[in-house]
């Protein structure tokens, strides 16, 4: 099983690739805005992403700019010998590709298990299309269906443990603080916060962008693993080979395996 999800996420990946980061789309990508060459930025899947856009030639890519969501990202730009930059620098992105945990109908997404969610919202909302790449698992009709860990929300260190008497009252019992695996104590950001997984109801999932907005009022609350109304379409690499694509608009389409 471990292979055939594997290879759904590239051939997501790599479709999503072949759609928005063109190599005849070099020109585009070489316009000015604001005086900053325009940029992209890759996350979890960037694995399948980046060697999808490295097959396209040191020539296509050697005036792109890549910004990462993370430290694997990062490592992965330089490694394939790809131009890094920051979002400081480059505010305006082209696309952003990224996964996801969950999606459901609307393309509202759940993201975070990786506990990057702060950064990967700033590149999302910087980015002209923000484009998610995920396996057939991450496919849901409402969220909360297959990812049951919760909504990841990044917290001050300080204000974790009165935040997780707030989120019991706002209808999450099992809310936890989450503990790393590797080593004793909880999950550190890239940041240097802690993350709290806190599952709702299907009544509270069923309007994500009302949820969000109450996480966000809470004190200590840095950022909210809910994406609400931000992706342009969602790529899922299905079992048999195929893609399913899923648009904002409602639009939905199936590519078959070349």
């Amino acid at each position: 099983m471990s292979q055939q999800i594997e290879a759904a996420k590239k051939l997501a990946a790599y479709t999503a690739v072949d759609n928005y980061v063109k190599p005849t789309d070099k020109s585009q990508y070489l316009r000015k805005m604001n005086g900053d060459e325009r940029a992209r930025s890759l996350g979890s899947t960037v694995p399948y992403v980046v060697e999808r856009i490295l097959q396209q030639g040191e020539e296509v890519n050697k005036d792109r700019i890549f910004l990462p969501t993370g430290f694997q990202s990062k490592q992965l730009i330089i490694g394939g010998g790809l131009r890094l930059g920051d979002v400081s620098q480059y505010t305006r992105i082209d696309v952003t590709i990224d996964g996801a945990d969950e999606v459901d109908s609307n393309l509202n997404c759940i993201k975070g298990g990786g506990a990057c969610q702060l950064q990967e919202k700033v590149l999302a909302e910087a980015a002209k299309t923000f484009i998610v790449v995920a396996d057939f698992r991450k496919k849901s009709a409402i969220l909360g269906t297959s990812w049951k860990q919760g909504v990841p929300i990044e917290v001050a260190p300080g204000a974790y443990a009165p935040m997780l008497e707030r989120l019991k009252e706002m209808g999450s019992p099992n809310a936890a603080l989450r503990m790393a695996k590797m080593k004793a104590g909880p999950v550190v950001t890239d940041n240097g916060n802690f993350v709290i997984d806190a599952p709702f109801s299907e009544k509270d999932y069923k309007n994500p962008k009302e949820l969000l907005v109450k996480l966000k009022m809470l004190t200590g609350v840095v950022e909210v693993g809910l994406f609400c109304d931000m992706a342009k379409a969602a790529y899922f690499g299905n079992e048999d080979g195929s893609v399913s694509i899923r648009s904002a608009d409602g639009k939905t389409e199936e590519v078959q395996a070349h």
